[in-house]
């Protein structure tokens, strides 16, 4: 009798990626020895949930609306990134740099709700009770109604949650976890996907909000497979340097509002809280040195005012550096190439270095302008008006175009006290104290300084 040849399955333990033989370098995601053979056990879990129960379609027509069940998170700014506060049944995910303050701001978050009523359940695979007691005491957050549980497997974290009506949980983290189930170890591709199932299952069914606490890569993404992200409801990311008081949440991805707003925190004594005055911690007034302009950017429905830094070096020596903080650091290179084609500024034998004051991050491009007289009042060691700001987004064939949102720019500089702004168009019926200076192509910018 010929015996029966034995089927393999290799799962990539990076990014998920599955074959019926063994290969060196994932195809995928291009990571060396990361496939890991799965036993017969884990192959017929697999395929175990990948069977569908019987259903029929439904016209759309026929489909009822249900309203989302939201309540206030007690933190303003995060209230704003999750789009009006936390809804029920919500899945969330929080990733971060070790250190930002992930576990911080959902202990405090956590014990600000159960203050208020709602019975909340932290679990943490990574501390033990009495370190996460600590500091819940020196944030202020103890409670009655503030569970701890010390827990990885997913089975027992389930029980307690079938059998005490929570509101709210927070997993610290999901890279902790594992499931009895499978034989993996906890972290890996397998063990975070089916943690997430089980997770958005309790989620929906039971109607209670769940937050997730995610590890990070080096190169800054969720740590396991991307279908992580793609399963939750809303995915979160802190940004901003790790010793810095403020601390910058952003949306990625959110099923129950936009992914547009940031969120502003700040770190205390008594743990990370929303930041007041928000709009002007990126902004300083004290503007009288060369290299700095001014810049009024769009973060969703709010509008942030902040200074952009440049310094130019000539460097006799070797190629010159170009770096950028908070800045985009191609887009960089490209202005610098049209200041050289359009303007004659020889750049190419200077070390040029941008830098966004406050930490945060500009990804629209509103900001060629500022950034274009930042560089010339470096080079040309010109103080720029502290009351003038810039605004215009720069082509490659050196014209300004218009930008978005224009006239609730202009009224949060004049919130800052500034009067002249050096933009591509004045707004249609402005009636504001700004005065608009129009400027269409990048060598105007020379005239006016």
């Amino acid at each position: 009798m010929k015996p029966t040849k034995k089927s393999s399955l290799y799962e990539c333990q990076h990014c998920g990626w599955q074959s019926s033989k063994w290969v060196g370098k994932c195809p995928n995601c291009d990571s060396w020895e990361s496939l890991v053979e799965l036993n017969k056990a884990q192959i017929q879990h697999l395929q175990t949930n990948t069977k569908q129960k019987d259903s029929k379609p439904i016209p759309i027509t026929q489909i009822q609306e249900e309203s989302l069940e939201r309540f206030s998170s007690t933190q303003s700014e995060l209230d704003i990134v999750l789009g009006g506060g936390i809804v029920k049944g919500g899945l969330y995910l929080v990733g971060g740099s070790p250190g930002i303050g992930k576990s911080t701001l959902l202990l405090k978050i956590a014990g600000d709700l159960a203050k208020n009523g709602k019975k909340i359940l932290y679990v943490s695979g990574e501390e033990s009770l009495s370190q996460i007691y600590n500091r819940a005491k020196r944030c202020h957050c103890l409670s009655d109604l503030l569970f701890l549980l010390s827990e990885i497997n997913i089975m027992e974290i389930k029980e307690n949650i079938l059998n005490t009506q929570f509101e709210v949980c927070i997993i610290d983290s999901i890279q902790t976890m594992y499931s009895p189930n499978l034989t993996a170890a906890p972290g890996s591709v397998s063990q975070v996907r089916e943690i997430t199932f089980e997770l958005m299952r309790m989620a929906k069914n039971l109607n209670i909000a769940i937050f997730i606490i995610g590890h990070i890569t080096k190169d800054g993404q969720i740590a396991g497979p991307r279908v992580l992200e793609h399963m939750v409801d809303c995915v979160l990311y802190f940004e901003g340097e790790k010793n810095s008081e403020l601390k910058i949440l952003r949306g990625f991805k959110n099923r129950f509002g936009t992914t547009s707003e940031i969120g502003i925190f700040e770190m205390k004594e008594y743990g990370l809280v929303s930041a007041n005055e928000a709009t002007k911690k990126f902004f300083n007034k004290k503007r009288d040195m060369p290299g700095s302009a001014a810049v009024a950017i769009c973060e969703g429905s709010r509008c942030l005012v902040v200074e952009i830094q440049a310094l130019t070096f000539e460097n006799e020596f070797g190629v010159p550096k170009r770096l950028a903080n908070g800045f985009d650091t191609n887009r960089l290179n490209m202005i610098l190439a049209l200041l050289e084609k359009k303007l004659g500024i020889m750049l190419h034998r200077h070390d040029v270095f941008v830098n966004v004051a406050g930490g945060i991050k500009i990804s629209e491009t509103s900001a060629d302008l500022a950034l274009i007289a930042s560089i010339l009042s470096s080079y040309k060691n010109r103080v720029l008006k502290a009351s003038t700001a810039f605004l215009g987004e720069v082509s490659l064939i050196g014209d300004i175009r218009e930008i978005g949102s224009l006239e609730m720019r202009l009224k949060e500089l004049e919130n800052f006290g500034f009067t002249t702004a050096i933009v591509p168009n004045t707004p249609k019926g402005y009636k504001g104290n700004v005065k608009c200076i129009p400027v269409y192509e990048v060598a105007k910018i020379i005239d006016w300084m």
